[in-house]
């Protein structure tokens, strides 16, 4: 078998042998992009060939930056059109594909790969481990009032100043991008959005040309700092695709927004992080039900080092990392100390304090997954009674990473 990379001249067939590999027939394209396909990068693009030249999987990768505690922006490559054909699965054709591409990921001297997992049980075994959640949260309408003054006070006590104003999508993509990318920077474990999927339409709504409406918030002095965009079904259920905004008091003013919305009997939005706080702004507590619990991003480390001193550290403590790499068939063990929110990573013959499989030093790499619940789930191996604790101490970040990108 042969894994090459796909080109100008084939990328049909790539498209054809990813669709086939999930059971669909390919969409017609449309002018200026538009298809979740549209932002693939060719050059990224790899196909599975048999010996007989039939293509039979596929998988590419999208070259993002991701967020990191502390602020760092990293490059990442974001994998995506993993798929086998039914007649060849079971049959060693997706792990060699894997292996593959996580070689041109070092090869570019990335240290991170990310995905979204159609499946769960099929990725830990690549070393890739779950590292942000999301929940969908729905409010009916007639319960969804607040129990804060109508002037949310921000964090210094004074009253939040703004507007929001309602546009149509398809007007204001420009500005929606521009807010994105300001809120990315700010969010650990968010994704860029390159232009190329803006200006392409590629993914799910808002990027997407699918007709969305945008409560776009605006300061005191007229500028852009938050929008929550939303559409309305027959059922009058108004389901908010993301609400993005960097300042709590944002938030609060586009959630009150949809929520006082009328013609609606229930607002249902879909991509919040754990921990939410419109919960606890709802003067009926009750009224905020949760569902939708599900992983989201997943972290794949493939330089232990380099990953562990490039986010930033908001305690100062040691641990001794025992790391192993079943699929990569390789294994490390590293002091990691942290001072003054850096980390410096070296590799030790010290007794480890933790042992564990990289998919689950990915896990706890953002700050989102407790070391000591992987320990109490028997993933992680605790040296010591405090081992655990140190390390949830040390991993902490400074907020939940959240992640609301498709790919």
């Amino acid at each position: 078998m042969e894994i090459r990379p796909t080109t100008d001249e084939d990328f049909d067939v790539f498209l054809d042998t990813v669709h086939t590999a999930f059971g669909r027939f390919t969409e017609t394209p449309v002018d200026g992009g538009g298809l979740w396909w549209s932002a693939l990068e060719t050059e990224r693009c790899l196909l599975a060939v048999a010996p007989d030249g039939r293509p039979v999987g596929t998988t590419a990768a999208y070259s993002f930056e991701l967020t990191l505690p502390g602020g760092a922006l990293v490059p990442t490559s974001g994998v995506t059109a993993v798929g086998v054909l039914p007649s060849h699965r079971r049959q060693g054709v997706l792990g060699a594909m894997m292996r593959h591409q996580l070689g041109t990921v070092r090869a570019r001297g990335e240290f991170l790969s990310v995905l979204l997992a159609s499946e769960a049980p099929i990725y830990g075994r690549f070393g890739y481990g779950p590292a942000t959640y999301t929940q969908r949260l729905t409010v009916q309408r007639h319960q969804a009032d607040l129990a804060l003054p109508r002037a949310h006070a921000t964090a210094d006590g004074a009253p939040a100043a703004g507007s929001v104003e309602v546009l149509r999508g398809a007007d204001c993509r420009d500005l929606l991008e521009e807010v994105y990318d300001r809120y990315r920077r700010a969010r650990p474990g968010a994704l860029s959005r390159p232009h190329r999927w803006w200006a392409l339409r590629a993914g799910q709504p808002p990027v997407a040309p699918a007709p969305r409406f945008v409560a776009v918030h605006r300061d005191a002095a007229g500028v852009a700092d938050g929008y929550a965009s939303y559409s309305i079904g027959d059922d009058r259920t108004l389901t908010v695709d993301e609400t993005i905004a960097t300042d709590d008091a944002v938030v609060t003013a586009l959630a009150r927004f949809v929520l006082g919305h009328d013609l609606v009997s229930k607002v249902v939005f879909r991509h919040v992080p754990p921990g939410h706080p419109l919960r606890w702004q709802l003067a009926d507590f009750r009224a905020g039900e949760v569902g939708g619990d599900t992983d989201w991003l997943w972290v794949r480390l493939l330089d232990v080092p380099r990953a562990l001193t490039a986010r930033g550290w908001f305690t100062d403590g040691e641990l001794v990392l025992d790391v192993e790499d079943p699929f990569l068939a390789e294994h490390g063990r590293y002091l990691l100390t942290v001072r003054d929110g850096k980390a410096d990573c070296v590799p030790t013959d010290r007794e480890p304090d933790l042992s564990l499989d990289v998919r689950d030093l990915g896990s706890v790499y953002l700050g989102g997954t407790a070391p000591s619940t992987l320990v109490r789930a028997g993933h992680v191996r605790a040296h010591h009674p405090d081992a655990a604790a140190a390390a949830d101490a040390l991993f902490r970040g400074e907020r939940p990473p959240h992640c609301l990108h498709w790919f």
